[in-house]
């Protein structure tokens, strides 16, 4: 591949934390954060070459945290939840690791000065998100080169910023360059550059101006339409088609989820951060053991439960994102009512269920997808969340089934079947205004009135694009 460095390497060098704090190999570390939170929510690196009057308000980036980033968290425990240990006494020595890197000839490599320019001084007008490995900036450089250009002129970019948290952070900042910077693929976002000085780390991408396929989900008024949603599915399982099949050393992807699928213009998905990203197993083995990393209600089952890794892995996760593409709904929501917090488990009592096919459909398209095309990628959802992972299928045979689902032109709006169940609601709803059934807009729990509809207030938006994407064809 085009860099020496293997992540394995890099997960043995715990050696360069020498202090009384020192964690055991594979072991998270987080210390705190290079990170300056402005009073109106944004952040920037706090180097001195930045210009900032209130550095005096300086926290560590993981005290700003808000409930639902924190619940976001890479690691997760073998019971679900999410975990990081701190150790302030941890740090990482450039020299060192600058010894190590050697990069894919292709990327670019810009100075700190360069990209600070060209995100206008990390401003909060060029903030695009934030997350847990940092912030995302939106920039213009030159078209071929390294040097920042007027906005809206040369090539945009993606301007990410490593948080300071130790071992870890460097590690996927190095998994990034080490598989982007090789793999190229029209599903892959493209890496174009990187940035190491001092303590600083940043990673240039292409800018990607239709943001995540979580804001579009679950952030918008509008709805995706069906046959966009079968287009994404398609391009995201190309992407991990690749990454397991296509390339000479199998990778598995290991976070596969919403917010990590990018779309461009033309809506065409491009899978994203390659933080948590392993070499796949080798020779006669049959998967990685690890750390157990990812985002709960995504991760696959038996990895959360013993770290080991399979390319069956990602397919319980391409599964997870299906469904939620299918149905409209987060895999995990604890605003839904009473055993409908999982997606997975509550879809699990209706797959292979024709008569309740209808119930596992978002809604909001207004019967305005394909029957055939439903069925078949509610069959394929069902295939990629077996509990068994040698049931799972390839990612290629995932390929052939989405094919020609987005061109189906059998819509359910014209059905009898759904025609009559659309018929039943309206007097349902009809009767719940008149008051005859209260208990379908409301709902007790403890002896509380509670709303059973989800809270319109959700998690923060994508870490890196807002919840509001350009327009088609805008200027960036």
């Amino acid at each position: 591949m085009g860099l020496v460095l293997n992540p394995s390497k890099v997960e043995s060098l715990d050696k360069s934390s020498k202090s009384k704090g020192r964690k055991k190999k594979d072991e998270a570390v987080e210390e705190p954060g290079c990170w300056v939170k402005l009073r109106f929510g944004t952040c920037m690196p706090s180097r001195s070459k930045v210009n900032s009057s209130i550095t005096g308000t300086s926290v560590s980036y993981a005290e700003t945290k808000s409930s639902n980033e924190k619940s976001r968290d890479r690691e997760i425990t073998r019971g679900g939840s999410s975990t990081t240990t701190s150790n302030a006494g941890s740090s990482t020595s450039t020299p060192y690791f600058s010894e190590e890197l050697k990069v894919a000839s292709q990327l670019r490599k810009f100075t700190f000065n360069e990209l600070k320019l060209a995100t206008r001084n990390f401003r909060p007008e060029s903030l695009l998100g934030e997350g847990g490995f940092g912030c995302v900036f939106k920039g213009w450089v030159e078209e071929n080169g390294t040097a920042p250009v007027k906005p809206g002129t040369g090539l945009t970019v993606a301007v990410k910023t490593l948080n300071h948290d130790g071992l870890q952070g460097h590690k996927e900042w190095l998994a990034e360059i080490y598989f982007l910077g090789d793999l190229i693929h029209p599903n892959l976002v493209k890496l174009i550059g990187y940035s190491i000085e001092d303590d600083q780390r940043l990673l240039v991408y292409e800018f990607l101006p239709r943001g995540s396929l979580e804001n579009h989900l679950f952030r918008r008024s509008l709805p995706l339409p069906w046959s966009i949603r079968m287009k994404i599915a398609l391009g995201a399982a190309k992407g991990l088609a690749f990454l397991h099949e296509e390339v000479q050393k199998p990778v598995i992807y290991r976070d596969f989820k919403t917010s990590n699928i990018l779309l461009d213009a033309d809506y065409n998905a491009k899978l994203s951060d390659f933080g948590l990203a392993k070499d796949g197993p080798e020779g006669d083995k049959t998967h990685v053991s690890t750390r157990v990393m990812g985002t709960y209600g995504y991760a696959a089952p038996e990895y959360v439960m013993t770290g080991h890794l399979t390319s069956k892995s990602d397919v319980y996760s391409f599964g997870v994102v299906l469904l939620e593409m299918i149905n409209g709904r987060r895999s995990m929501d604890k605003n839904r009512p009473n055993g409908e917090h999982n997606l997975v488990e509550w879809a699990r009592q209706r797959f292979g269920d024709k008569k309740r096919l209808f119930q596992l459909i978002d809604p909001r398209l207004e019967g305005h997808f394909s029957i055939k095309g439903a069925q078949k990628a509610v069959q394929l959802a069902a295939h990629c969340l077996s509990r068994d992972p040698k049931a799972r299928p390839m990612m290629s045979e995932v390929v052939e089934v989405l094919k020609p689902l987005q061109n189906l032109k059998d819509m359910a709006s014209s059905s009898y079947q759904f025609q009559t169940m659309q018929e039943a609601r309206s007097r349902s709803l009809s009767s719940s205004k008149n008051g005859i059934r209260t208990q379908a807009v409301f709902m007790p729990r403890n002896g509380q009135p509670v709303r059973s509809l989800s809270s319109p207030n959700g998690p923060p938006s994508s870490p890196y694009y807002p919840s509001k994407s350009p327009k088609p064809n805008s200027k960036e």
